[in-house]
């Protein structure tokens, strides 16, 4: 079944797990979420479900956006978000909260990236300095040269280059849920997710296929490995 949440970027810290592991996990307050309304191929051409996060003061939205919402009789939300659930049995009106995620779900996370401003190619994109010896000048963390010659009389795009750093639309992929906390609508997730503190995100299921391994532990089918040259040894061993 497919799944997925908004919600919102509280921190990172760490918890520990049964046997005193510590995991680095982000925390995120994840809805309650309101599905505002439904997509049919009939009305619109394709299917999906939209919901909506952050209820707000109606006078907070323009007209066009709270009168979406009226027509749903649903409450006046700040954030509206559609996604191609396949299958999906939910109705105009229901809310979805965090305990739709469990713990050692494998999910992505999509966030907006921290801005870091105007920046130079050095930090923007790891590019090399020039030589700080032998008449180098005032130049070393410039671009360079261009190689924009006769021809092609013009510079590729894409090429890289100072402007600005960040504010750009990420998502981690195949995380692990470590902690589903329902009563407060929290989700912990090992590892980092992109965007400050507050920040908006999107959990979804994953869309990496994580085939479960089987087969004969210690014994391998490649000859070149010891355990595939004397499976008798490699048994023993076991």
């Amino acid at each position: 079944m497919q799944k997925a949440i908004i919600g919102k970027k509280v921190g990172m810290t760490q918890i520990f797990d049964e046997s005193g592991k510590v995991i680095p996990v982000t925390v995120i307050e994840a809805g309650p979420c309101t599905v505002t309304q439904l997509k049919t191929m009939e009305r619109d051409g394709y299917e999906a479900v939209q919901f909506g996060y952050q209820e707000v003061k109606e006078t907070k939205l323009n007209k066009p956006e709270a009168g979406h919402l009226k027509k749903n009789n649903v409450p006046m939300l700040k954030v509206l978000k559609e996604f191609r659930l396949e299958n999906s049995t939910l109705q105009v009106g229901d809310e979805v909260k965090a305990d739709v995620f469990a713990a050692g779900d494998k999910v992505d996370v999509t966030g907006i990236s921290k801005g870091h401003g105007y920046q130079g190619v050095i930090k923007r994109f790891g590019a090399q300095r020039t030589p700080t010896t032998h008449g180098g000048g005032p130049v070393h963390r410039h671009a360079g040269s261009m190689n924009s010659c006769s021809t092609p009389s013009r510079i590729y795009k894409g090429k890289i280059g100072a402007g600005q750093m960040g504010v750009d639309q990420v998502t981690v992929q195949n995380l692990d849920v470590v902690l589903v906390n329902a009563e407060d609508n929290m989700i912990a997730i090992r590892g980092a997710v992109p965007g400050p503190k507050g920040g908006l995100v999107v959990i979804k299921n994953t869309v990496k296929n994580n085939k479960v391994k089987s087969g004969d532990a210690g014994i391998s089918k490649n000859p070149q490995k010891a355990s595939g040259r004397n499976p008798q040894k490699a048994s023993a061993r076991g």
